[in-house]
């Protein structure tokens, strides 16, 4: 079988493999150590923010569930599209910590500046605000659940309205990498606009993994990790597959690596992150194309590396004959099934998923 059911099936790419092997040795505990430091460094310099503050966790829930309950009074709550990854995916993560979730109807994924505005003015207009949640945080993904991206424009208005009602602005980037290459968003960009922001390792290419960025500081941060049970204690695990995610390959020191680089790609003045996820995102545009080329509509518009296929039970049934896909949900009358490239996904392996789609009926 051909794998295109998520992003995370494999192991980790090669350079982050080798990168934790090199890592062998004495280390500081608790993410307290020199791998760390350096990762941070360099998360830093990559995101244009000096002054940022920089933690690694595990995974994507346990890095949200935490960064939320940190910034959140008690009465505090967290305003998300409804297809927010922390509204349907986390088991009520959030709402164990105290926190209500409210839900905004997405749009494609995404939510605006004037639905959250809207959420704000009812709350102050209630008249029994005390007897309510208070929204005080924004969270948002990049990309969103459905593979869709928000603007520069629209991150710029979200942040205009959150300074207007004084909220709080967080952008979940469990799969930033894929992102970066979609979008008109950049690291800095996202230093420059929001409170907290994640990059994701586990979803682009680490073993695990996810670095969390406040560009102005997070006093006593770590205490919240802890109390959270992520305060890993080999953090310097992490520390070495972020530094290895954000190095700059060489098309000599690539060649002989599984999953190596194109001449172009190892060439590029980007990040193996950049590179690995702008790959995987050209490997979904082939194939939403051959979807097109037959007739067969995607329901989103995705420039990145999660593609939604609506698809007969025939046709479904068909494909899964030879390829991993994910059921998605009911459309109408048709099944959306989602197919996912990722750092690992071989180009041999999207030539045969076309072709299977070209023979579908």
């Amino acid at each position: 079988m051909i794998h295109f059911g998520n992003d995370y099936h494999r192991l980790a790419h090669p350079r982050v493999l080798e990168a934790i092997a090199e890592a062998d040795g004495v280390h500081s505990g608790y993410g307290a150590d020199e791998l760390c430091a350096a990762a941070a460094d360099t998360l830093r310099a990559a995101c244009q923010a000096p002054d940022a503050e920089v933690h690694f966790m595990v995974g994507g829930t346990q890095a949200n569930a935490t960064i939320i309950a940190y910034h959140l009074r008690p009465w505090e709550a967290v305003i998300s599209a409804d297809s927010g990854h922390i509204a349907t995916h986390e088991t009520g993560a959030i709402e164990h910590s105290g926190h209500k979730v409210i839900t905004l109807p997405n749009q494609l994924g995404k939510i605006t500046a004037a639905q959250v505005r809207a959420c704000v003015e009812e709350y102050r207009a209630s008249g029994i605000e005390e007897h309510m949640p208070e929204p005080a945080l924004v969270y948002i993904t990049q990309p969103t659940e459905y593979g869709t991206t928000y603007s520069r424009t629209e991150l710029m208005d979200l942040r205009n309205v959150c300074n207007e009602y004084e909220l709080r602005l967080f952008v979940d980037g469990a799969r930033l990498g894929y992102g970066l290459s979609a979008a008109d968003i950049t690291l800095p960009d996202l230093a420059a606009l929001v409170d907290v922001f994640t990059i994701g390792g586990t979803k682009c290419g680490a073993l695990f993994g996810e670095a969390i960025v406040f560009p102005t500081g997070a006093p006593r941060f770590r205490h919240a990790m802890k109390q959270h049970g992520g305060l890993l204690a080999k953090g310097w695990l992490l520390g070495a597959q972020f530094s290895a995610l954000f190095s700059t390959p060489s098309p000599a020191s690539d060649r002989a690596c599984a999953h190596a680089l194109t001449e172009a790609e190892a060439a590029a003045p980007a990040t193996l992150y950049e590179q690995i996820c702008a790959r995987a995102n050209a490997q979904a545009q082939r194939i939403a194309k051959a979807f097109h080329a037959v007739g067969i509509e995607m329901l989103f518009d995705s420039p990145t590396n999660q593609q939604f296929a609506l698809l007969t039970r025939e046709q479904e049934d068909q494909l899964k004959k030879d390829f991993v896909c994910e059921f998605f949900g009911e459309h109408e009358d048709k099944r959306v099934v989602r197919f996912c490239t990722a750092w690992s996904t071989e180009e041999g392996d999207v030539d045969k998923l076309c072709t299977a789609i070209s023979s579908l009926k």
